[in-house]
Order: structure tokens, then C-alpha cells, then sequence
């Protein structure tokens, strides 16, 4: 299992932060170890005095594809869930200051939680379907 994340994606977000806004979101990994598992709590991690965390919304991703044309996405991911990032925003500060890589921030154990799947093959046979997704100026949909 591999864990995508996209950073710097929500332009108010980064500029939140005062972070560069880059032309393409920045893309880099968790380890499987950082998932939260489900009945194991979570602990505030000792190494950071500046725990921020972040509402995400998760696709599970069900094949593989390489250089997938946009109109074919869709049939690559099957699921979807509601998630929470934990960064610690103070170790990152210094690893960015020193163009270091986040990992250390961001990839410790049980710094991704997750909520529980929802297939869209059960979405799919109710009538009417329609997926919600947000955009920077609002939210829209597409069914």
C-alpha cells in the first residue's frame, strides 16, 4: 500500500502559511505506518510542540495506470472516505528552511487517520448519484 498526498493544492491555505503557491501541487508519500489503525488511539507525538492537523478528502486508488488521460480518472480510484493529516508544523518549518524533505513532519506513525470506505459501486445503484467535490472558488458537483 502507498499513501499520495497532495500539499499546496488549496491556494488560501498556503498563503495561510506563507508558502510559495506552486504552479502544480506538491506530491509526496506516508508510509503504511502512518495510518492510523481503527480502535488504537492517537497520541500527541512528543517530538513537536506544534501539532496542526488538516481535514482531507481520500480516494482509494484501485489499479494501477500510468499517464491516465483525465477523462478516464475516474476508473481508477473506487472509494472514498473522509481523512485527518497530522503535520508537525514546527519540525516541517526547519526541514523547509534547510530544503530538507518533510518526512520527519509529516510520515511518523499514526499521523494519517481515516475514516471507513465508501464504495461507489453501492453509490452507483442509487438513483440519481452525485459526487461533490470542492473547488477553490466553491463546491460543485458531478454525476
Amino acid at each position: 500500500m502507498k499513501i499520495f498526498c497532495v500539499g499546496r493544492n488549496y491556494v488560501a491555505h498556503a498563503k495561510e502559511l506563507n508558502n510559495d503557491v506552486p504552479d502544480e501541487p506538491i506530491i509526496f508519500m506516508k508510509p503504511k505506518s502512518a495510518l492510523l489503525q481503527a480502535h488504537t488511539p492517537f497520541y500527541y507525538p512528543e517530538f513537536t510542540n506544534e501539532l496542526h492537523y488538516e481535514c482531507e478528502l481520500v480516494l482509494r486508488i484501485s489499479k494501477n495506470g500510468k499517464y491516465i488521460q483525465e477523462r478516464f480518472a475516474s476508473k481508477y480510484y473506487d472509494a472514498v472516505t473522509v481523512g485527518v493529516d497530522f503535520t508537525a508544523r514546527d519540525i516541517q518549518n526547519e526541514l523547509k528552511e534547510k530544503g530538507l524533505p518533510w518526512e520527519k513532519a509529516k510520515a511518523w506513525d499514526n499521523s494519517a487517520a481515516i475514516g471507513k470506505l465508501d464504495p461507489f459501486a453501492e453509490r452507483q445503484e442509487q438513483e440519481g448519484h452525485q459526487f461533490l467535490y470542492v473547488q477553490e472558488q466553491g463546491i460543485g458537483a458531478a454525476g
